[in-house]
């Protein structure tokens, strides 16, 4: 009864706020349409195999499996992201569904904001280009047998960016797809993989931390580009909260920690017009910050459904 009455009440405020003149209700209903067509068209483009770096995740994991079969479970499971069941497709999905109440939200501010998010992840181009990132987990794996796509080699990179290697699947760390920052009894975290991704643990054989891995850390996609448009409202609030509670425990030792997105790792090429006008962070801090106001991508897309994308980024 109380959650019957809660969103009677929650839909009298909307229809009170569409009566005075706030159009956000309005906008909110426009938004939910468009992103959930969006989003199915971007699974038909998934499946249908109009995505480039999607086709490339499939072949490079079944090649990879069949010079490594130990590597099998592993890749079965990294093949998922090529098509609409993996990881990253899912955590849309369940966005886009948790974005359908105000009640998931502080107002309606912020559930417009998500919406606006989830209108720009869905994009096949910017997603084209947040699958470099799955995409070179498995070429690193192959010695070079493989190339990379949208990013310089790995030596490159390591260099450019002082990284340290944390070994395979590394630019997945951090990304909550794929896994979590767990606390262990001393007050660090490191980071657990989620299911078969644990296999990366076991080829690594030595633990992630976060304070070292946010000092080290080598260039992604989502950590240094898309993490604005690919993490939810939650995933982003723990996100900071990890940061502020290891900024606290340095603090507390009169030594400096700064977030691992204060600064962004270069190391990207050739990304789509979408990626690029993504918001850098340029704070200590690990808190979105917002520009899509200002985003010709959404402002001049008369609600219309999708983007073709028929090359590769």
């Amino acid at each position: 009864m109380a959650g019957i009455l809660t969103r009677i009440v929650t839909v009298l405020m909307l229809l009170s706020l569409t009566a005075c003149g706030d159009d956000r209700p309005e906008q909110i209903a426009q938004l939910q349409q468009l992103d959930s067509q969006r989003l199915q068209k971007l699974s038909q483009q998934l499946d249908n195999g109009q995505i480039r770096n999607a086709m490339l995740l499939t072949q490079y994991t079944r090649i990879l499996a069949s010079e490594r079969p130990d590597l099998q479970p592993l890749m079965t499971e990294m093949a998922k992201d090529g098509g609409s069941s993996g990881p990253m497709f899912s955590s849309l999905k369940q966005r886009l569904q948790d974005a359908g109440s105000v009640s998931n939200f502080p107002g309606l501010d912020e559930q417009l904001q998500e919406l606006k998010n989830i209108f720009q992840a869905t994009d096949p181009s910017q997603y084209n280009d947040m699958l470099s990132d799955q995409v070179n987990v498995v070429a690193d794996m192959s010695n070079g047998k493989l190339a990379r796509v949208n990013a310089v080699s790995k030596e490159t990179s390591t260099v450019a960016n002082n990284a340290q290697n944390f070994g395979p699947g590394s630019q997945l760390v951090g990304n909550p797809a794929y896994g979590h920052w767990a606390s262990g009894s001393n007050g660090t975290s490191f980071w657990e993989w989620y299911g078969m991704y644990a296999m990366f643990s076991n080829l690594f054989n030595r633990p992630i931390y976060y304070d070292n891995w946010s000092r080290a850390r080598d260039y992604s996609y989502y950590n240094d580009v898309g993490r604005y448009r690919y993490t939810s409202p939650k995933q982003a609030s723990s996100q900071d909260q990890l940061y502020q509670r290891t900024k606290k425990r340095f603090d507390s030792q009169g030594k400096r920690f700064d977030s691992p997105y204060a600064k962004s790792r270069t190391g990207s090429t050739a990304l789509s017009r979408q990626s690029i006008s993504t918001p850098k962070s340029s704070s200590g801090s690990s808190k979105f910050r917002s520009n899509y106001a200002k985003d010709s991508s959404f402002r001049n897309s008369s609600f219309r459904t999708s983007r073709g994308i028929s090359r590769g980024k």
